[in-house]
């Protein structure tokens, strides 16, 4: 099980590089869904459970990004970020 805790661990390094923080709540998620997942699905399948738990934050995040409408909100920053033209 010492695999379920390499997602956590690299997402906090990257978060303590990138953000310069440390997050509990991001940390201890992870590992939360990852039980969640193998109780619901009962597997002990963890290259399943590691994927199908991606694929819930990949929705998760896709979905909050268009409730807060994102892109209208960071327009400006895509802008010159990246040198955008919206004609």
């Amino acid at each position: 099980m010492i695999i379920f805790l390499i997602t956590p661990l690299l997402g906090s390094l990257k978060n303590q590089i990138k953000y310069k923080t440390f997050d509990w709540s991001n940390f201890i998620r992870t590992p939360i869904v990852y039980f969640l997942l193998m109780n619901l699905l009962r597997t002990d399948n963890f290259w399943m459970i590691l994927i199908l738990e991606r694929w819930f934050f990949f929705i998760f995040k896709i979905i909050r990004s268009l409730w807060r409408n994102d892109y209208l909100y960071k327009k400006e920053k895509y802008i010159k970020k990246y040198k955008l033209n919206y004609d």
